[in-house]
């Protein structure tokens, strides 16, 4: 048996190059060549970053615990999710506090940016939306995507 696998290894052994023909073998260079694309590890929201910081702007800590900012804030939330709206969209950052909302986060048009807007004002009325989304200049994945 020991036989066997010393022959099973000296052949593959000898396949591979690596037993003794009087040559040394040396390792082959691809002849074509692949680019690879490296992503730009430097962030593109710096700024936006900085601003969460800041005391003065809203954050999703800053959302009431009180029964009446919960239903707000879940009835936005359901109403963009039903829709055909990006993932971008329905990851919106809905924020209320004394039953005024805060609207943040990237969509991927101009027209879902309404089209939320419209959405936070029928819920929670007219003066009470302060709509800060941004509209994302890399394409969005669709839900049906």
């Amino acid at each position: 048996m020991q036989y066997l696998s010393l022959s099973l290894l000296c052949c593959i052994a000898s396949a591979c190059g690596y037993m003794g023909s009087g040559t040394t073998s040396q390792p082959t260079t691809p002849t074509t060549s692949h680019k690879v694309s490296i992503p730009d590890p430097s962030p593109t929201n710096t700024g936006i970053n900085a601003r969460d910081r800041s005391d003065e702007t809203m954050t999703p800590f800053d959302q009431n615990e009180n029964s009446k900012d919960i239903a707000i804030t879940a009835d936005i939330r359901k109403r963009i999710v039903g829709s055909t709206m990006s993932i971008s969209a329905n990851n919106t950052k809905i924020m209320t506090k004394n039953g005024k909302v805060t609207l943040r986060g990237p969509v991927a048009t101009s027209a879902e940016k309404a089209q939320i807007d419209v959405i936070a004002k029928e819920v929670a009325g007219t003066d009470n939306v302060d709509n800060q989304l941004d509209v994302s200049s890399k394409p969005s994945t669709s839900p049906e995507n």
